[in-house]
């Protein structure tokens, strides 16, 4: 059985600053869907318009062909598409049924206009998202 997605949003980045409500409120804006085992999830290169959150299931991360990552339950992708429709940065192609929570850029634009107190909370998880970034850059 599927966890629910606010056991693992605030393991997001992106929402590690937001309250339980908050979280909650994140959760009910998206939805959970099935895939496919062999269902290419996101494809390098195309415009990316939601974030995924895998609450059972295996995927793999290939950017370039090449396998960079295997994804399990709690993993996440495409969080930076909710920020800006930019290209896919690698494909993600699920191993295994896949269940998964989906928050599209419109859901995730809705909440950030509703919900009172999300945008800057929201904006402190980028920041230390960028922040750990540029450590990485600098330490390797």
């Amino acid at each position: 059985m599927a966890a629910a997605p606010t056991a693992y949003l605030s393991d997001v980045p992106l929402f590690a600053g937001l309250s339980g409500g908050d979280l909650q409120q994140v959760a009910q804006a998206g939805d959970e869907i099935q895939a496919d085992a062999g269902s290419e999830l996101v494809t390098e290169g195309r415009v990316g318009r939601e974030f995924f959150l895998i609450l059972d299931g295996e995927a793999t991360v290939r950017r370039g062909g090449k396998e960079v990552a295997k994804l399990g339950p709690g993993r996440y992708f495409g969080e930076l598409s909710l920020l800006h429709r930019g290209p896919r940065s690698a494909s993600v192609t699920a191993d295994t049924d896949m269940t998964l929570f989906v928050l599209g850029q419109r859901e995730f634009a809705g909440l950030v206009d509703s919900v009172q107190g999300l945008a800057p909370k929201l904006l402190i998880g980028l920041a230390q998202r960028l922040r750990e970034a540029d450590a990485r850059t600098y330490t390797h």
